[in-house]
């Protein structure tokens, strides 16, 4: 992630727009305090892999049984 002032950033803008489409994220500083952050558009979320933890995870055989601390309630 580069950090840069705005106005070299205002002289520089095609240059820091083509190194975030090639992912670099680019924070852009006034009087060295961060304002904006350049990030693309195009940049897609992960997808879920369905069954990806499959066999990681186990239920205990009394997993739906009563805890001790509630039977003064039922």
């Amino acid at each position: 992630m580069q950090q840069i002032d705005i106005n070299e950033a205002q002289a520089r803008l095609l240059f820091l727009i083509e190194e975030v489409m090639r992912g670099d994220e680019i924070i852009i500083t006034k009087e060295q305090k961060a304002i904006v952050k350049l990030i693309p558009m195009t940049q897609d979320k992960p997808k879920p892999i369905f069954g990806s933890a499959k066999g990681l995870i186990e239920m205990s055989e009394d997993f739906d049984e009563p805890l001790e601390d509630f039977t003064e309630y039922m």
